[in-house]
């Protein structure tokens, strides 16, 4: 397996692994996503094949300094439980810390085993009583 970090240009390769997300990439929303320095996307390969992705994004605020935001994690089925998702997770945990950030956060479902175990593996830790607020535009 190879991780590749993806950057401004790359939006080819995000296109080629759209199959991993909720939806077709957009062109127009991949091209600002990877021109911004504080954005990362990061694809996993067997040979040519992407087979799992991980986003993260710098939050910065003016008490806090700057965390990193795990936006999503996806693996391919056929790939799963075989060490993908722990380790795009441990990349971009890795990309944090290079960029000075405190922290790094994901929101999850509760009852969504697969990821949380993925998380925790990679030294996450869950915190409860939390309740996440959604406005749709």
């Amino acid at each position: 397996m190879d991780i590749r970090v993806l950057r401004a240009g790359d939006d080819e390769l995000v296109a080629a692994a759209s199959h991993l997300f909720d939806g077709p990439a957009r062109p127009d929303a991949t091209a600002r996503f990877l021109a911004d320095d504080r954005h990362h996307l990061l694809i996993a390969y067997e040979g040519d094949r992407p087979v799992g992705f991980v986003s993260g994004v710098e939050v910065t605020h003016p008490d806090k300094g700057t965390e990193m935001f795990l936006y999503e994690l996806a693996v391919d089925e056929p790939f799963r439980r075989s060490g993908i998702g722990r380790a795009l997770v441990d990349h971009l945990a890795a990309i944090a810390r290079a960029a000075g950030c405190y922290g790094m956060w994901v929101v999850t479902d509760d009852d969504n085993e697969a990821a949380r175990a993925t998380y925790e593996r990679a030294g996450g830790v869950p915190e409860t009583r939390q309740v996440v607020e959604v406005w749709t535009f």
